[in-house]
């Protein structure tokens, strides 16, 4: 029996990466979400909640860590960030590969990542699919859910690798200008790696 196919998927805040994901989910793809993976890490009873605990007191609320409390300790100590990426990654990585194994008769797995050139995840990956979009519609994406300012837009974005460089390191790049057209483009690339690795 030969190993699932492992296709990366990334793509900057507002691209339709989430859009794309629930289309190969559509198709029968079993898709793993990094971000899920995460929530429930820090949700009660997570692997993280002990081991964030112990090193960022206060971030630990109810048994579940308090994502704001963390914030606004990441944000006044530079070294936070990495000794909690140094907990979060290996639990994550873990997760992720637990996820491959009990899917190990499918012939493709979606490995859905937001960071995923940036935390180095797509060296575990056989390709990687980037989604994107026009800055002026990933702005308009961005600002039409009501949940951010356009400050708040750009800080992330400057902490993101800009888009540019995200299609040049990708695969299989989708525009997703539409719809109809991103879910033929996904499509199209499901049967491409099928018939490839049939």
């Amino acid at each position: 029996m030969s190993k699932p196919f492992l296709l990366g998927l990334t793509g900057s805040i507002g691209m339709g990466k989430s859009t794309a994901a629930g289309m190969f989910a559509d198709a029968g793809v079993p898709v793993w979400d990094a971000d899920a993976t995460v929530h429930a890490l820090y949700a009660p009873g997570g692997a993280a909640v002990a081991p964030i605990a112990a090193a960022f007191p206060g971030a630990v609320r109810d048994g579940a860590v308090d994502r704001a409390a963390l914030k606004t300790i990441l944000s006044s100590d530079k070294q936070a960030l990495s000794r909690l990426e140094s907990i979060v990654h290996p639990l994550t990585t873990a997760a992720r590969e637990a996820f491959i194994a009990a899917h190990g008769d499918a012939d493709l797995i979606l490995l859905d990542i937001p960071l995923l050139f940036e935390t180095g995840a797509d060296a575990a990956c056989d390709a990687v699919l980037v989604v994107t979009a026009a800055p002026e519609v990933q702005r308009a994406r961005v600002l039409a859910r009501g949940q951010m300012t356009e400050a708040q837009l750009d800080m992330i974005l400057a902490r993101q690798m800009p888009d540019a460089e995200k299609r040049a390191r990708a695969d299989h790049v989708i525009e997703t200008i539409s719809f109809e057209s991103t879910r033929a483009a996904v499509q199209n690339l499901i049967a491409q790696i099928r018939g490839r690795h049939a």
